[in-house]
């Protein structure tokens, strides 16, 4: 049974259609989620192992074929934008089109055209999401989304898993500009409900981690603090990145045997590379300490997630918090609000930033019967201490879920 939330996004995404006349009756919609990192968050370029879950605040793209040659797509989120309609032979240049939607619809086409892939037929689509807008991976969902109805539209069938990862990640890189690594791609690409997701990079394999029985009843908490974050590209996020990829480069001139971050897993080895680099370099010591501390937690979080230890889980997930603002210096002033707001909640077990950083969601792992004292002290504190942002915040109480559904019977 399809649930009132598809049914709810299945209404919407008709009216849309029938508003702007496309033409999608009768066609199918496929849903992509957004998703929730367990660990290691900005892990991913860093070749750190992931883990993370799959949740439901999702993307809804409904489509139909139209044999025209012409794509032509609208965003009921994005409805300054109207009508994209582009021929697959007419893509603009790549880092040309800035400030709007369409720049994804035109990077992926750009992407599989590169990779030699024939999307030449055309097709009407109409999107919906309530993703919020950082921290949950809604540029990954949506990109997920057109890659795999392209395909679909196209009879493109047999494609390798990482091969739609590596295509949706390029997308963002070489297309949009945008520095992302592939945690979010992975975590919603390969997301199954009522499991975790670990990814390892050295054999780019998938397991599948049930939460351990007995586990206390919680929920996933997002707190959307209605700040607008630029793309990956303006903000902090590309900093520290570049920040890590300096600090390997001076690592290797001076032959400590490194590829990444993720390298330096061992105390000896860590200890060395702090006494080179500390006296001229101490804020790339900094990131370096997040991401050592952070593979550390990394496998107690897994081991917890096993044994159905919510408890344990939480005060990692804050441990984390507390070194990606500290160490890592990536949130910001809102999100660290949300965060102060959901530590004064008994049964809130953990809370942090999520994704890029800057702006966006926090995030918190609450007890079942903290999730409604959660939601009134952030409606009273945080509009005092953010009064611009007072209608425009907003909290999404998330279960753990597929990443990618198609329907055949909602249009």
């Amino acid at each position: 049974m399809n649930s009132s939330s598809d049914q709810q996004a299945a209404k919407c995404l008709k009216n849309l259609a029938a508003e702007q006349g496309l033409q999608v009756s009768g066609g199918r919609i496929r849903r992509t989620s957004s998703r929730f990192c367990l660990g290691v968050e900005h892990g991913d370029y860093n070749g750190t192992e992931l883990f993370g879950v799959g949740t439901d605040r999702f993307i809804w793209l409904g489509y139909k074929p139209n044999d025209s040659g012409t794509i032509r797509l609208y965003s009921g989120n994005f409805a300054d934008d109207g009508i994209v309609s582009f021929r697959p032979e007419q893509v603009p240049p790549p880092r040309t089109v800035h400030d709007s939607w369409a720049r994804f619809p035109y990077g992926v086409v750009h992407i599989l055209r590169k990779e030699g892939f024939d999307v030449s037929r055309g097709f009407d689509a109409v999107l919906y999401g309530n993703i919020p807008g950082g921290g949950m991976s809604r540029s990954a969902s949506l990109t997920l989304n057109l890659i795999l109805t392209l395909f679909e539209v196209n009879g493109i069938e047999g494609v390798d898993d990482f091969k739609i990862i590596d295509m949706a990640q390029a997308v963002e890189n070489e297309y949009i500009g945008s520095p992302c690594g592939q945690l979010d791609q992975i975590m919603i690409y390969f997301a199954r409900a009522g499991m975790g997701t670990h990814y390892q990079p050295a054999t780019r394999s998938i397991e599948y981690v049930p939460l351990g029985a007995g586990a206390l009843d919680f929920r996933i908490v997002s707190m959307d603090t209605g700040t607008v974050r630029p793309g990956l590209e303006k903000s902090t996020y590309k900093v520290r990145r570049a920040e890590c990829e300096q600090l390997v480069k001076l690592a290797q001139e001076k032959k400590f045997a490194i590829r990444s971050l993720a390298d330096v897993k061992q105390d000896e080895l860590y200890q060395k590379l702090l006494r080179a680099f500390q006296p001229n370099h101490p804020h790339l010591c900094r990131r370096l300490t997040y991401i050592y501390k952070a593979q550390q937690r990394f496998y107690e979080m897994l081991a917890a997630w096993k044994a159905g230890d919510v408890e344990k889980i939480g005060s990692i997930f804050r441990a984390d918090g507390i070194g990606l603002r500290d160490d890592y210096a990536i949130s910001g002033p809102e999100l660290e609000t949300m965060c102060d707001i959901a530590r004064t909640v008994e049964g809130v077990l953990g809370e942090r930033m999520l994704g890029g950083g800057d702006k966006g969601a926090a995030g918190a792992i609450v007890r079942a019967e903290a999730v409604e004292p959660l939601q009134q002290a952030v409606a009273a504190g945080y509009p005092r201490s953010h009064p611009d942002y007072a209608d425009k915040f907003a909290v999404h109480i998330c279960t753990v879920t597929d990443g990618i559904k198609v329907f055949d019977d909602l249009l």
